[in-house]
């Protein structure tokens, strides 16, 4: 008798994991069809712009900002923005990273760059600049 309660616990508890294993994969599938509805009504957008040092537009750092948008025009999840290093045209997270390995051979030109980089991150709302703007003087 036991070997028979026994089998029929074991039936019963496989039965039981293959039901938990499809509720599972049911689950999953689900949630990439909703993914791919979202990725649907989505549209990628990007937007690659200027900031120009205003007494001096010769000094100048560009960015980019990525981002998914509804067709209402919401921003759906986040903001990919960066600027871009001034010789390799490399993603760079911060605008001092954009002068990694390059220097300013004078001292005026040195001056200019750092009044850029420290009016640049003086600015309030910079991801809005970066995906709406074209240029902005500072």
């Amino acid at each position: 008798m036991k070997s028979i309660g026994a089998s029929v616990s074991a039936v019963l508890t496989a039965e039981k994991k293959e039901a938990e294993v499809e509720k599972v994969e049911e689950e999953e599938e689900e949630e990439e069809e909703e993914e791919e509805e979202v990725e649907e009504e989505c549209m990628w957008k990007e937007n690659e712009m200027i900031f120009c040092l205003e007494e001096d537009p010769t000094y100048r750092i560009s960015a980019v900002g990525k981002w998914y948008e509804n067709t209402a025009g919401e921003v759906i999840g986040d903001v990919d923005t960066y600027f871009l290093h001034l010789l390799t045209n490399q993603r760079c997270e911060s605008v001092r990273d954009c002068f990694d390995g390059w220097s300013e051979p004078n001292e005026k030109s040195a001056e200019g760059w750092e009044t850029l980089c420290e009016r640049i991150e003086n600015l309030g709302s910079i991801e809005e600049y970066i995906c709406v703007e074209k240029k902005v003087d500072v």
